[in-house]
């Protein structure tokens, strides 16, 4: 391995980083790992005031430097460069109407990286058609995910009010994106921790029956794979497509029922993440008459507030396996969720590269077959700060942009708007995989059996079933 690259100190790839290399050495479609977001506040800036701003951003962020390189045998590594000034490009969509500038957006977010000795993201100030003024942020998800993002453009966004409004103090300092990086080499070099993480996860694989698939629409992709195979048995299905062409389809929650919704998760003292996975694990026993279902889950592993603010990609996903029979009660089924998650969330470090592995060797699947149809993310609020509601009632939105690219058939992220805190279920998916209608469909069942168990968490889940 080189010690230094250009001047600057390298480190290996983490596991979390591997996890994304991973898929995107089998995907044709490098932008894969792209992720386009925008910021825009209802109201004017000082665009001088917004560059200097991001720039001192970017200084005080050190996975916004990251650059990546390999050495003769292909193995990568990542380095962090020093701070420069950058020039911050700026688009004007006045004139334009907002599906216009959107589509732009959207082209850009479709735009790959350069791997090698690289800056890793765009940036570009914009104003868009209804008004409102800020920025769009292009990542590549090796360097950031959601929450590394969200801290970016909260830091941003007070850098800047300190600047131009009295009284707003000047945000504390981000945390070292490379000290996290090299906590997470030491936990990978055989810590105790790391030990005890192997162990939790492998006694689960060898201590449980194989996994079964549950079908978004039911059980026809397991009946096909058991004609197909020959095996009356078999208890995998594929669920991806030959294409990965992917379309991001949007449903909002809007904000009322979305507080009915955070009011009963802290009334049982649970997670909004809890009753999500509660939701969807009902909808599968649904739609394939089966108690036993698991989904894939992302845990973003940002226990600390060291983590919460070093950047970076933190992102390990783990099948989520739960067997809760129809005769107990939602609210049973709620905590046998909750208890499961908690565990998962002590051993989350742990590779799940390692995980699919050591499922593999256990359960060989020629053919890509996998037992669970979906994976859920779940996005706690970021932007909103207590220094931001000094500012008074300006209006935030954000957006995502999808980069037309996924691995997965269906990947789900909840997450919350900052206009009017309602939520928005993000469903990017396959196109040749999952339809619209299924989306419909799964949408409204999981919003039926949500506000059904919430109102009445006493009630047994086959009768939820039934009732909805």
């Amino acid at each position: 391995m080189m010690r230094k690259r250009k001047g600057y100190p390298v480190y290996p790839l983490t596991k979390a980083q591997k996890f994304h290399f991973f898929y995107q050495n089998f995907c044709p479609k490098k932008e894969v790992l792209n992720i386009g977001t925008s910021l825009t506040i209802g109201t004017e800036l000082d665009w001088d005031v917004l560059r200097r701003s991001i720039n001192k951003a970017c200084e005080r962020s050190e996975f916004m430097r990251l650059r990546f390189a390999s050495d003769k045998e292909g193995n990568w590594y990542q380095y962090v460069v020093d701070p420069e000034d950058r020039d911050i490009e700026f688009r004007d969509f006045t004139g334009q109407t907002m599906e216009e500038a959107s589509r732009e957006m959207e082209k850009w977010t479709r735009v790959p990286f350069k791997r090698a000795d690289s800056p890793m993201n765009r940036i570009v100030m914009i104003r868009t058609p209804d008004g409102y003024n800020g920025l769009y942020l292009l990542i590549d998800h090796m360097t950031a995910d959601a929450q590394g993002l969200s801290c970016f453009f909260k830091d941003v966004i007070e850098i800047y009010c300190n600047a131009m409004y009295e009284g707003v103090p000047f945000p504390r300092d981000m945390s070292s994106y490379i000290e996290q990086v090299q906590r997470d080499l030491a936990y990978e070099a055989g810590s105790r921790a790391q030990e005890r993480d192997r162990k939790y996860f492998q006694d689960l694989i060898d201590n449980t029956p194989e996994p079964i698939y549950n079908g978004i629409r039911g059980r026809g992709p397991l009946e096909e794979e058991r004609k197909r195979s020959g095996n009356p048995n078999a208890r995998a299905a594929v669920n991806v497509s030959d294409s990965v062409d992917s379309a991001l389809d949007i449903f909002h929650l809007e904000e009322e029922p979305t507080r009915r919704l955070m009011s009963f998760c802290e009334e049982y003292h649970i997670s909004l993440a809890v009753l999500l996975m509660m939701g969807l694990r009902t909808y599968f026993q649904k739609m394939n008459e089966n108690d036993d279902v698991s989904i894939n889950m992302a845990i973003s592993r940002r226990a600390t507030l060291k983590e919460k603010k070093s950047g970076g990609t933190r992102i390990h996903s783990f099948p989520f396996r739960t067997v809760i029979p129809e005769d107990k009660t939602f609210l049973e089924g709620i905590y046998e969720v909750r208890d499961r998650m908690n565990e998962y969330f002590r051993h989350a470090s742990y590779d799940p590269v390692e995980y699919f592995a050591y499922r593999a060797k256990k359960y060989p699947q020629p053919g890509g077959q996998t037992y669970e149809p979906m994976s859920l993310t779940y996005q706690p609020p970021g932007i909103q700060g207590k220094e931001l509601t000094k500012l008074g009632d300006i209006q935030y939105k954000t957006k995502w942009y999808p980069n037309g690219a996924t691995t997965q058939g269906m990947y789900l992220t909840v997450m919350h708007r900052t206009d009017d805190n309602g939520l928005d279920f993000n469903f990017e998916h396959q196109v040749k995989a999952v339809g619209r209608e299924d989306l419909e469909y799964l949408y409204y069942y999981l919003c039926k059996i949500m506000f059904k168990g919430a109102e009445n968490p006493g009630l047994p889940i086959g009768d939820i079933i039934r009732l909805i």
